[in-house]
Order: C-alpha cells, then structure tokens, then sequence
C-alpha cells in the first residue's frame, strides 16, 4: 500500500482489490479522483465495502464485481491501474482464486497486461505485485517500461512490486 499512498493520482482502478487495502489506500489521497474497485468474488467485494464504509471512504470508490476489464466501458481510461493478482501456479478445481493464476502462476496476469494498455492514459502507470514463482516470461512487459520498486525476500520466493509505464 505505501507505493498506492505515495504514487497514485486522479482516476484510479484497483484491479482484484480483494479486501479493498489498495482502493481505501488510493481514495484516502487528496490527489485522487475517484477510484473503481474491482474483483471477480462477490464476497471480496462485500469485505471491500464494508473496509471502506468503516474508513469513511465508501463515497469515493465504485465496487464492480468482474473478471479483470469486462464490467468496464470501452474508452474508460485511468491515470493509475493497481494489481495484486493472484500469481502462484494453480493446482486445480480446490484452488483459491484469491492465488491461483493459472497453471505456470502467470496466465491471469498475462490477460491483464494484454488488456491493461486499452484502459490506461499515456501518463499513467500500472502498480503490479507478482512472485518469482509466477512462471512469467520477460516479454510479458514488452510495451512497458518496467521498474521494479521493491523485492520482498520469502522463504521460498520474492515478491516483486513494479511500476510499468507505457512505452
């Protein structure tokens, strides 16, 4: 949340908000606009709603419930796009969709960045979480310039935050 707190401006989109953390981050700034919340469980979105309504901030964000960008209009376009995706590789029908991106870990994100570009704003930029564990080829960031922000050390992984901005 601390890169949303320090980064983040005007429109907002918080892809897979989960428990809304990055959205009530993004509406808690002067400099943002409005901020659009959305996650494919239903009940993501009611925790998002109820975290949000406790901080006073339910006012300055829209919940959607939606796979990635298909509850979005075409032509929405944001300053900021927040992801912290689900990105460990999937085992199957048991898995928790809050983690499981797919087989290798990385399909899911690779669907947004496909799609991310159409919804973003020259200036803007793309807040992603993912794992050294999520199976993703280099040439997924081809049409973004990449820095990465932070490298988390875990047990067995890394997690890495970075800002990808059009390129």
């Amino acid at each position: 949340m601390r890169h949303v707190e320090r980064l983040v401006w005007g429109l907002v989109l918080d892809m897979g908000t989960g428990s809304g953390i990055q959205a009530l981050g993004a509406a808690s700034r002067v400099e943002v606009e409005r901020v659009v919340a959305v996650d494919i469980d239903p009940k993501a979105i009611r925790d998002a709603d109820r975290n949000l309504r406790e901080a006073g901030l339910r006012h300055r964000v829209e919940l959607l419930i939606a796979d990635l960008f298909s509850a979005l209009r075409p032509l929405s376009l944001f300053n900021w796009i927040v992801f912290n995706p689900p990105y460990l590789p999937s085992e199957g029908a048991v898995d928790e969709p809050s983690w499981a991106g797919g087989p290798r870990g990385g399909e899911v994100i690779e669907r947004f960045l496909r799609e991310a570009s159409s919804y973003l704003r020259d200036e803007g930029g793309i807040l992603l979480v993912y794992s050294t564990l999520t199976g993703l080829d280099e040439d997924i960031f081809m049409g973004y310039r990449v820095e990465v922000l932070e490298v988390l050390p875990l047990f067995y992984e890394r997690l890495l935050c970075v800002c990808l901005r059009p390129s």
